[in-house]
């Protein structure tokens, strides 16, 4: 039977039909150990073919957030029981994720992330994760194939940028199987792929983490520069530069080089102040 939610052009929405698709997606998400389940937090449900697999699974406390007033009315109604089950009550949010207050709405809890993000503000979405690193435990998501791949790349490649270096600082991040354009209404002009990003144990970059973004988001931005004028701007006076990390371009830094040059230009800066 057909879903009278209509995907729209502007919301970037093509909506996954294949089941098969949509159980592997979910059985990424690990299965809770211990008695409280995982609060988990599914971003545009959509028609709601990950929804259903979502609900069924016991280890998850589920909250569904879509920005569609109309995919909003189809899993309100279609999905009803678990809304109303007071034993194991699962939780529909009408709004932007963006515009989430995830601290305040989760009680600064733990939280796994899933979904068939949007195209258009994939980007977006791992910013908040990254604003939120400590909370955010796991993604597990369907986003443009390029994407993906570039999410996933080491240094060197040249598809390795920006959010490369920032959620490898934080997250390890697997690959983890691809899509075609078929399985979608409407099929995207792009191939798809799902990844999963897993926390890692970082706790502390030993440098101010603001100056650390400032750092890799400027050497990315002029990435065909040496970081000896890419970050001309942000590096002191009479900078040493031991590693010669300078003389090289962003994408052959690792995140480990770039922690130790963001740390070496904040020693500096403290240096010059005394």
């Amino acid at each position: 039977m057909p879903s009278p939610v209509k995907p729209k052009k502007q919301l970037g929405q093509h909506f996954l039909t294949d089941e098969n698709i949509a159980k592997k997606i979910v059985n990424l998400l690990p299965l809770q150990q211990g008695e409280k389940p995982m609060r988990t937090l599914e971003i545009g449900a959509g028609t709601g073919v990950l929804t259903k697999y979502l609900l069924e699974r016991t280890d998850l406390e589920m909250f569904v957030v879509d920005i569609d007033a109309e995919s909003i009315a189809f899993l309100a109604q279609h999905f009803e029981a678990y809304w109303k089950n007071n034993d194991r009550p699962a939780h529909l949010i009408s709004g932007d994720f963006l515009a989430l207050d995830l601290g305040q709405r989760f009680e600064n809890q733990p939280l796994f992330i899933i979904g068939n993000f949007p195209y258009n503000i994939s980007s977006q979405i791992f910013f908040k994760v990254l604003a939120h690193q400590e909370q955010v435990q796991q993604v597990v998501c369907m986003i443009q194939k390029e994407v993906a791949q570039r999410l996933a790349a080491k240094e060197g490649n040249k598809t390795y940028g920006i959010l490369s270096v920032l959620l490898q600082t934080f997250y390890k991040i697997e690959y983890s199987f691809s899509v075609g354009a078929k399985v979608f209404n409407p099929p995207p002009k792009v191939e798809s792929a799902v990844i999963r990003l897993v926390r890692n144990g970082r706790k502390e970059l030993g440098c101010a983490q603001k100056l650390f973004f400032q750092v890799v988001k400027a050497g990315f931005n002029q990435r065909r520069k040496t970081l000896r004028n890419a970050l001309k701007s942000l590096l002191p006076p009479l900078f040493s530069d031991p590693q010669q990390y300078l003389d090289k371009r962003a994408e052959q830094l690792s995140v480990e080089d770039f922690i130790a040059l963001t740390q070496s230009i904040e020693k500096a800066r403290q240096s010059e102040k005394m």
